[in-house]
C-alpha cells in the first residue's frame, strides 16, 4: 500500500513537515542523502513567528536555554523592539543544529522513519501517487506515495525533477561563514559595515565558539571551485577587521553566494516544494529557515487533509496562493537589506532616511513586522473582523469554567482547528459539532480584556472566522475543514 507521502529532505523544514503530517494522521517517511546529520548550521535562531509556530506545537521550551534579541535590524538600520506594543523579538544565536535536533527528536517521538543515505534519482507521477526511485545503502531501489514533497535545499533534486522554473539573480559576490574557536573575536551580533560595501559579523555559539560572516567587496562568487581553507577565511577577517584569527581553528566553515531563486509553482500536481527548496537566498538574520519552517506549518494540515480526504475542493491549492507571494516578500527584502548593508558611501543618504523613519512608531512597526512575520495576513474570505487571517497571538490565555488557564498555543499542540467561545457556547457548539473530528471547541473567557467573543483558528494557529463580524461560522468551518460529518 502507497505511503501518504514522501519528504525529501531532513532539514529543519523537512522534519517540521513530517511531524506536522504525522499529527494529522499521514504515513509519512523522510529521505535524506547524507548518511548522517551534518552538524553545519547556516542559520542561527529564527523569527518571533516562527518561535511563536514552535510553541505551537510545544517544542519552543525543549529547546532549553536560548536569548532573544531585543534589537531588530532592517538592512543594517536598527529597530529597537521594546518600543514597540507586541514583542518581535527573534531567537539569537541558536545553531541550526540544535533546531534540527529537537525536531528530530519530535518526529522520532511521533513515530516517523528517518531513511538516511537514501538519495532520489528520478519519479513518475501516476493517477494517484508518485513512484520514486532513489539510490540506497542497499542500492536502488522504489517506493510509492500519494505525495512527494521537496524539501532539499537550493539545489532541490526534486525541484530540477519535476521541472519547475527557478527564475532569480545569479551571484555577483561571494562571503564566507566559519564557527572559530580560540580567537577571543567581539561580538558583533547584527553586524558591522565595513567602508566600501562590506560587513563582518560575529555571534558567540557557546562552547567557546563565535559564528563570523564576511561580506568582503571583490570577493567572487565561490562556486566549488578548489577547497576553502581557513587562512582565506582568516585573510579576509584581517582585511576588514584588522584582527587576525589565524590563531583560531574552525569545526565548519562555508563559501557561499548571494544567488537567489523563487520556484514559479510550489506545487505541480502530487509534488510541492518548501523552504530553501521553494526560495533560495544568502544567509540574512535567520529568514530563510524561519520562513521555511511556516511553510511547513501552512502545508502541513493542508497536505494531510487532502489524503485524509475531508479537504474541500482548493485546499491544497491555497499553500501556493498564500505561501508564494511571502517568497516574493522574502527575495525582495533580502535584496533591499542587502543594497542598504553592503552597498558603498553613495548609500548613505538612504541610510540616514531610514534611521529617521524608524523613529516613527508606525513605520518601525511595518518593518518589525516584515523581518518578525507577525504581521502576515492571509486571504480567507469575507468578513469586517480585524482579525480575519491574521495569527492569534499564542501567549494569550483563556480561563475555563473550572479556574484553570490555558494558553493558545497550547490549544494547537495537536495540530487541529480550534473554536474558542467567551459567550454563550451553545448555539456554535451545536454547529462546530459535525466538525468535531477535525475541530476542537474550547469554552472560556480571556484572561486579558481585548479578546474575540468566539474566534475559529486553522491548525497553523491563523483566525479564519471571528465575532462579531466576521461572517457565518457553517461557512468558514465548510471553507476550511470540508463538509460536515455525516
Amino acid at each position: 500500500m502507497a505511503k501518504g507521502a514522501i519528504v525529501v529532505g531532513a532539514g529543519p523544514v523537512g522534519l517540521m513537515l513530517a511531524g506536522e503530517l504525522r499529527l494529522g494522521g499521514v504515513d509519512v517517511v523522510v529521505y535524506d542523502k547524507l548518511p548522517a546529520p551534518s552538524g553545519e548550521s547556516r542559520g542561527l535562531g529564527f523569527t518571533s513567528r516562527t518561535a511563536e509556530v514552535l510553541d505551537q506545537r510545544g517544542l519552543l521550551d525543549e529547546l532549553g536555554e536560548f536569548r532573544w534579541g531585543r534589537h531588530g535590524h532592517f538592512g543594517g538600520v536598527r529597530i529597537d523592539f521594546t518600543l514597540l506594543e507586541e514583542s518581535h523579538f527573534g531567537v539569537m544565536g541558536l545553531a541550526q543544529s540544535r533546531t534540527e535536533q529537537l525536531l528530530g527528536d519530535w518526529t522520532a517521538r511521533l513515530g516517523v522513519p528517518v531513511l538516511r543515505g537514501r538519495e532520489v534519482t528520478g519519479f513518475e507521477e501516476t493517477e494517484d501517487g508518485v513512484v520514486v526511485r532513489y539510490d540506497g545503502p542497499d542500492g536502488p531501489g522504489e517506493d510509492h506515495a500519494q505525495y512527494l514533497i521537496g524539501c532539499d535545499g537550493g539545489r532541490s533534486t526534486v525541484r530540477r525533477l519535476a521541472g519547475i522554473a527557478f527564475p532569480g539573480d545569479e551571484a555577483t559576490r561571494g562571503m564566507y561563514l566559519a564557527d572559530v574557536t580560540g580567537a577571543d573575536i567581539r561580538p558583533r551580533p547584527i553586524g558591522e559595515r565595513v567602508e566600501g560595501g562590506g560587513m563582518v559579523l560575529s555571534v558567540g555559539l557557546g562552547d567557546g565558539y563565535d559564528r563570523i560572516v564576511i561580506h568582503e567587496p571583490g570577493v567572487r562568487p565561490h562556486h566549488g571551485e578548489g577547497t576553502l581553507t581557513f587562512t582565506e577565511v582568516a585573510d579576509a577577517w584581517q582585511r576588514m577587521t584588522g584582527e587576525s584569527i589565524h590563531h583560531g581553528r574552525t569545526r565548519w566553515m562555508t563559501a557561499l553566494t548571494n544567488a537567489t531563486g523563487l520556484a514559479e509553482q510550489y506545487r505541480s500536481g502530487r509534488v510541492l516544494l518548501a523552504g530553501d527548496a521553494a526560495h533560495d537566498h544568502a544567509p540574512l538574520g535567520a529568514q530563510g529557515v524561519s520562513v521555511g519552517l511556516q511553510d511547513a506549518v501552512n502545508l502541513g494540515w493542508k497536505l494531510a487533509a487532502t489524503i485524509n480526504g475531508w479537504a474541500p475542493d482548493g485546499l491544497l491549492d491555497t499553500y501556493h496562493a498564500e505561501r508564494h507571494p511571502l517568497g516574493e516578500q522574502l527575495l525582495r527584502n533580502v535584496h533591499a537589506q542587502s543594497l542598504l548593508y553592503l552597498s558603498g558611501e553613495e548609500m548613505e543618504p538612504l541610510r540616514a532616511v531610514m534611521r529617521e523613519l524608524v523613529r516613527i512608531p508606525d513605520a518601525a512597526r511595518y518593518l518589525a513586522g516584515q523581518v518578525s512575520g507577525l504581521h502576515i495576513r492571509y486571504d480567507v474570505g469575507a468578513g469586517e473582523h480585524p482579525l480575519l487571517g491574521l495569527r492569534l497571538p499564542p501567549q494569550r490565555a483563556l480561563q475555563r469554567a473550572d479556574g484553570t488557564r490555558v494558553r493558545v498555543a497550547e490549544l494547537l499542540h495537536e495540530a487541529r482547528g480550534v473554536l474558542i467561545v467567551t459567550g454563550d457556547p451553545s448555539t456554535v457548539h451545536k454547529t462546530a459539532a459535525d466538525w468535531s473530528d477535525r475541530v476542537d471547541v474550547v469554552a472560556g473567557t480571556w484572561a486579558e480584556d481585548g479578546g474575540p467573543e468566539a474566534v475559529l483558528l486553522r491548525p497553523d494557529g491563523h483566525v479564519v472566522w471571528a465575532a462579531p463580524d466576521g461572517g457565518d461560522v457553517t461557512d468558514a468551518l465548510t471553507r476550511w475543514f470540508g463538509a460536515a460529518a455525516v
